[in-house]
Parts: C-alpha cells; structure tokens; sequence
C-alpha cells in the first residue's frame, strides 16, 4: 500500500513538470513571435547601374601610318661661275624669292671691258672680212680676162676665208664675253627660300669653290616615309585602283593639316630593315612643312563597308588581351574578348567577339565583372 502511494505521488509531480514545461514553452514563443512581428524586412542586394551604348555599323576609311621626315624637291648651293669682289647682296638672309629674282651681283668691270674687247674685234674683222670680199671680186673679173694668174686668185680667195674665220672666232668671244657678264648677276633658278648668307659684300669669289647661300623649295614639297614590305603589297593594289591621298600631321595634331598624293615607290626593298622607301608630294603654300622636319602619315588606302563600331572607352584589357563587357541575360555582365580593327573619331572597330545587337557597357567598368547583375541606364547614341 504504501509503495502505491509513492508512485501516485511521483506520477502526479511528473504531470505537473509537464504541464509547466509547455506552458514556459507555448510563453517562449510568443515571445518569438512578437519579436520577430516587430523586426524590419532585411535589405535587397544592390545592383550596379552601367551606362550602355549599341554597337554601330558604318563604312570607315582604311589607313596604314608611318612616322615620315619632309625633305624639299629641289636643294641647291648658290655658288659664283665666274670669279670676282662680290658687290651687292640684293635679296636678305631667309627671303622668300621667286624664280628670276636677282641675289647676288659680282663686280662686273672685268666682264664688261672683256665684251667691249671682243666687240672691238668683231668689227675690225668684219673691215677686214669686207675688204678681203671686195679684192676677190675684182681677181675674179681680172682672171677671166686673164690678167690675174691662177696662184694671185687663189690668195685673195685664201685672205676671204681667213677673214671669215677671224669674224666667227671673236663673234664667239663676244657671246662668251656676254655670258660671263651676265654670270655676275645670280639669279634664283626656282622659286624658294633662301638660307643664312654665306660670303659677306667684298669677298673675292672663285668659280665654283665659294659657297654664298643655298636655296631651296617648299611648295610643293616631299614627305619620305618607309613602308614595311609586309604592306607593299597592299599599297600596290590600292595604287592600281588610282591615286593613293596621303595625309600629313604635324607633331601633337590629331587632324589632317595637308594632304597630297603618293608619287613614289622605290624599287628594291632594303633587306637590313625590310622596308622600301616611298614618298607624297604635299602641297605647302603656306610654308607650315620645312625639309627636316618629321611628321606621320597616313595613306588611304580602301574603304571597309559594314564595320562594327564600339566607344574606345569601354575598351578593357586583360592577360588574355582586349575585352568588352556586353549586357547579358538577365541583366548580367557577359565578358568578351575581342580583336581589333582601325579607329574612326572615338570609334574602334571590333573584327571579332561582338554582333550589331549587342549592347555594350561604357562605364562602371571597374566596379563590375563577369556575371555579375546590372542595371543598364538609357542608351546615349553613339558618335
């Protein structure tokens, strides 16, 4: 009896552990409850805006560029054909001259009284030349009347040709006479510019040995640039489909400033370097190209119809070369590597790993990578 007592009594405390146990739990959570009721909904994760651009397909022109230097078409050395005191220097150091101008006079007394010698002896021989006709006349009339013999006739015919002789040997001495004095007046052969001065007014000039300046032209003038051979071929078929326009900048330019045309290419090809030289001929009316100086070039060569066109600047690069990052599904980064082609402006043609319907993203470009979600803003139409 007593033993089924304690158990009763036992069982009894054990139901009653129970139902506090539920009741400590059934108040734990509503507790629970209550503090997750009142909590804040956790954030959403941030997505990156990127502006974006379309691909744009146009026709851009084709160049090959080359550094080139200019040189001018004509250089000469002004120097003295005949000797004497230089006299007067007639054009200043650095003048602009035109062909013809006069530039230099060497005293011309010498020339002068030599072509007044020369005449001097032309009109002595043709008295004598005169005299020596008429004395023939005469012997012919006495010799058929036979009043002259054979040997006389033969004399004065003999003395005529003696005469005229005498008369084309100073006449030639009278021409040489003009030329040397007309050699002491130098004139500008071509038009161009003139350089320092050389020999100041009083030097005694030889021939030939003195240098008084030099002259050379500008406009038109060369550009010499040396295309790889690699190119050669390519630039021969353009030049067989017509003139090739070659395009000249000036150190720091990024516009054309002067256009010409190719006008040679050499015929052996250099095997040290594997370039061949070619050349333009720019027009320079306004003296803006000097010999010496060195520029770029570029040759037109084609036109490439239906070019894929991207925004430079979306442009990254990697180990593995140049890539774009393109919008993908669902608003993701999708990664492409791709080649490159010729620039247009702010333009860059992609040869490969992109299609007209691809949009590309311009910006941003550090802050996102591939598969990453993105939010593209409105398109800017590209330039």
């Amino acid at each position: 009896m007593r033993k089924w007592k304690i158990a009763l009594g036992t069982a009894v405390a054990l139901g009653a552990i129970s139902v506090a146990s539920v009741h400590l739990l059934d108040m734990g959570n509503l507790r629970l409850s209550a503090s997750t009721a009142g909590a804040a909904p956790a954030p959403a994760a941030f997505v990156m805006p990127v502006p974006v651009a379309s691909v744009v397909k146009k026709t851009i022109p084709i160049y090959l560029d080359y550094a080139a230097r200019i040189e001018p078409i004509r250089s000469i050395t002004l120097q003295a054909r005949v000797p004497g005191y230089l006299q007067e220097q007639t054009a200043q150091d650095g003048a602009d001259v035109r062909q013809g101008d006069l530039l230099y006079k060497i005293s011309p007394d010498d020339f002068q009284a030599a072509l007044d010698q020369a005449k001097a002896q032309v009109q002595r021989d043709t008295a004598t030349l005169d005299y020596a006709r008429s004395n023939l006349g005469r012997g012919t009339e006495l010799a058929k009347s036979g009043y002259l013999d054979k040997d006389s006739f033969d004399q004065r015919t003999s003395t005529l040709r003696e005469a005229q002789a005498s008369l084309a040997l100073n006449q030639a001495a009278v021409r040489t006479a003009e030329l040397n004095l007309s050699y002491a007046e130098i004139h500008a052969p071509f038009t161009g510019r003139l350089g320092r001065n050389q020999a100041s007014v009083g030097t005694l000039v030889s021939v030939a040995g003195t240098v008084l300046n030099t002259l050379v032209q500008l406009d038109p003038i060369y550009v010499t640039f040396n295309p790889s051979e690699t190119d050669l071929a390519e630039i021969e078929q353009a030049r067989a489909a017509g003139p090739i326009e070659v395009e000249v900048l000036l150190p720091g330019e990024t516009e054309t400033s002067q256009k010409g045309e190719l006008t040679f290419i050499d015929n052996t090809v250099d095997h040290s370097t594997g370039t061949i030289t070619a050349r333009a001929t720019i027009g320079n009316a306004k003296f803006t190209l000097m010999p010496g100086q060195y520029v770029r070039v570029r040759l037109h060569i084609r036109q490439q119809p239906d070019a894929l066109m991207v925004p430079q600047t979306a442009l990254g690069s990697s180990q593995l070369g140049k890539y774009l990052y393109v919008v993908g599904k669902g608003n993701t980064v999708d990664q492409r590597l791709v080649s490159l082609g010729p620039t247009s402006g702010d333009l860059v043609a992609i040869l490969s790993g992109v299609s007209e319907s691809d949009q590309i993203i311009t910006g941003n470009l550090q802050k996102i990578g591939p598969g990453m979600p993105i939010s593209p803003l409105p398109q800017k139409p590209a330039t």
